[in-house]
């Protein structure tokens, strides 16, 4: 599965963005998708996760400011960042599990396809 990031940018603090997260060649709908999130010099980060029955996770420094959906009919996994501060620059990952596999996690190594990552820029 290739997943094909976007809607990244650059942005003023305060503002929001949406990410969006497509696969080539299959349907998301069975699978569990994440968003993860790197920064210069940092290790990649645990953002949000949604499960096929569509429950969901946050990292608790996202938890009430970014919101994960899927719209199955679109074949879609989104990321709705609200009042963006400049600690949340980085490259914005989707990654989808296995789909034998129905737990949501918070590691990298619990996923099997990553999309190439989408820069966002928030600016103080």
């Amino acid at each position: 599965v290739q997943l094909q990031a976007s809607g990244g940018g650059l942005v003023q603090a305060g503002d929001s963005l949406r990410l969006s997260c497509a696969p080539s060649g299959r349907t998301l709908s069975n699978y569990v998708m994440a968003w993860f999130r790197q920064a210069p010099g940092k290790e990649r980060e645990f953002v949000a996760a949604i499960a096929g029955g569509s429950s969901t996770a946050y990292a608790d420094s996202v938890q009430g400011r970014y919101t994960i959906s899927r719209d199955n009919a679109k074949n879609t996994i989104y990321l709705q960042m609200d009042r963006l501060q400049p600690e949340d620059t980085a490259v914005y990952y989707c990654a989808g599990r296995n789909p034998s596999l129905t737990g949501i996690r918070r590691d990298t190594r619990a996923y099997a396809y990553w999309g190439q990552g989408t820069l966002v820029t928030v600016s103080s």
